[in-house]
């Protein structure tokens, strides 16, 4: 990595910076966004008002990050929140002359754009970039200091310069990628494993028409952590028993599965056996004492079909033109919810007379929410920090293109992340069209039917998604009563034994389920915050699950 100097910042510069750089520029609508390129903001006039004011150099935060305790990006966003500044990390062009299959970012920092980081992974060029803007940024800090005659406005900041640096990668890493690209593993290892899971079972194989997997790439190489089947919700009335699943749709399913995987990794982390330990996927921040993935790790998340909701915006739908009613937009891009496996936009007649039916957001919406909070929920963000998937992989031979899904799940958060507390952030992840891992569902009949799996599953359990419980001929059964090993309750039992182990003796005051996602103040923070933004947007309003579903113990 070339290295560059702070010695031509001086105190002048970085009083020029801090009196003249703008916050960041608002895009005029989601259309704007379709182009991914880091764009620079407009200074401000002398008169305009500035209401943010930093608190000093942050020095605890820069120690951390120097000792190598804290994650680059996870720094970098640390100091936003402390320094009161726009951050945005945002998907950007590889630089010219490179060849090979790179992703690229940059930081944008109140409007400024920063130094360009490549990396094979969505990850690692992230983590590239944040490392590059706070070489910079810290340097400028550290030298020039905070300037004494400025009582309010962002940090002081450095001019961004054109060049580039290319990040150090291993040479044969490089080359697998270019020769199998992770667009070209995914579907592979899915189909293999479906096939796997089915071969035992081909009775249940006609569920593979709507199937969900997250898949982990680690320097081994790709796997298939978490899958999931289904098209459905249930019937059921909300009960305070935590025992029955209210969607069963393919994604949430699998992301289910994914919370158990994530809660068995735990386990081998707080196991204190180092063999145990050094299989988790987990790495501990000494100073929070949080987990994050490993370095090297990323998550992937594969959707045979487009999910529900307005991810399927129709392709010709654009944001202002003027054939097109406003009522029209927001019916298309606003928050959408499902009743027994139809979808309803929560702008239409037809929603409002659903009465008492139970109601799930949409998939789409979902898969929006967890790029936020993390797909790892409330529960585990006691002891991890958010989980965000990379890549978003569509093998839905039907669809031509992505363009619904990058505004539904990207666009429509877009600047919401200075306001979401600290390791929090929007996650844009890389969407592309991929081929199937599956055949057509040749077993209409079975769309009843949901099938899940996680890695360490010696069987799959089928789950009846009409009564949101295990059915009878299930290879996976968890006791007579057909609970799911998804259900709520198996998610707090699980959540308790973690505690136990983690000693986290404070956490065991929670007596209910809801008691114990509360405790969790970040995330019900951010949770908040993202609820607000996409009324205060013109979305619509979230659909919370009667409160009575989370009143129960174990």
């Amino acid at each position: 990595m070339m290295m560059r100097g702070s010695s031509s910042r001086g105190s002048s510069l970085a009083h020029n910076r801090w009196t003249n750089i703008s916050s960041h520029t608002p895009f005029s609508d989601l259309n704007d966004l379709n182009n991914n390129k880091c764009l620079p903001g407009q200074p401000l006039s002398p008169s305009a008002k500035i209401n943010s004011k930093p608190k000093g150099l942050p020095r605890e935060h820069i120690d951390r990050y120097k000792r190598g305790d804290t994650h680059p990006v996870s720094a970098l966003y640390q100091l936003s929140q402390v320094l009161q500044f726009q951050l945005d990390m945002k998907e950007t062009v590889t630089t010219t002359g490179i060849t090979g299959f790179y992703f690229a970012f940059c930081a944008v920092i109140d409007g400024v754009q920063y130094k360009t980081g490549m990396g094979i992974t969505k990850k690692e060029a992230r983590a590239k970039a944040a490392e590059l803007a706070l070489e910079e940024l810290i340097a400028s800090l550290e030298n020039d200091g905070i300037p004494s005659d400025v009582s309010a406005g962002p940090p002081p900041l450095p001019v961004r310069e054109k060049d580039s640096t290319i990040p150090e990668i291993h040479s044969g890493r490089a080359v697998l990628e270019r020769k199998n690209p992770i667009k070209d593993q995914v579907p592979s290892v899915v189909r293999e494993m479906f096939t796997k899971l089915m071969d035992s079972y081909p009775e249940f194989s006609g569920c593979g028409g709507t199937v969900a997997a997250f898949v982990m790439l680690s320097p081994e190489g790709c796997e298939v952590v978490a899958l999931g089947t289904g098209s459905s919700n249930t019937k059921a009335s909300p009960a305070p028993t935590g025992r029955i699943l209210h969607d069963s749709h393919a994604v949430v399913t699998a992301r289910r599965s994914l919370m158990r995987f994530l809660y068995r990794n735990l386990l081998l982390f707080f196991s204190k056996n180092s063999t145990l330990e050094e299989k988790s996927v987990f790495q501990q921040d000494q100073t929070t004492k949080l987990l994050s993935l490993k370095n090297h790790f990323t998550l992937h998340l594969y959707l045979s079909q487009l999910p529900k909701g307005a991810a399927q915006i129709p392709s010709q739908l654009r944001l202002n033109p003027l054939s097109i009613s406003a009522w029209e937009v927001n019916n298309q891009i606003g928050l959408h919810v499902v009743v027994e496996g139809k979808v309803f936009s929560k702008f239409s007649s037809s929603y409002e007379q659903m009465g008492s039916h139970v109601v799930s957001m949409s998939a789409t919406d979902k898969i929006m929410q967890w790029q936020v909070l993390g797909f790892q929920g409330a529960l585990l963000s006691h002891f991890i920090e958010p989980v965000y998937v990379s890549s978003i992989f569509i093998g839905d031979g039907s669809c031509s293109d992505t363009r619904g899904m990058e505004m539904a799940v990207n666009q429509r958060v877009d600047g919401i992340t200075s306001a979401l507390p600290l390791y929090y952030c929007v996650y844009r992840p890389h969407i592309s069209l991929v081929s199937s891992a599956m055949p057509p569902d040749a077993h209409p009949s079975q769309k009843s039917l949901s099938v899940n799996w996680s890695h360490g599953d010696l069987l799959v359990e089928v789950v009846n998604a009409q009564d949101g419980r295990s059915t009878e001929d299930s290879p996976f059964k968890s006791s007579p009563a057909l609970a799911s090993r998804l259900c709520k309750a198996a998610m707090l039992s699980r959540f308790n034994l973690v505690v136990k182990e983690a000693q986290r003796e404070e956490l065991l005051t929670a007596v209910t389920y809801r008691e114990a996602k509360m405790m969790a103040k970040p995330y019900q923070e951010a949770k908040s915050v993202l609820k607000s933004y996409l009324e205060k947007k013109g979305y619509g309003q979230w659909v919370e699950k009667p409160p009575i579903s989370d009143h129960f113990s174990m």
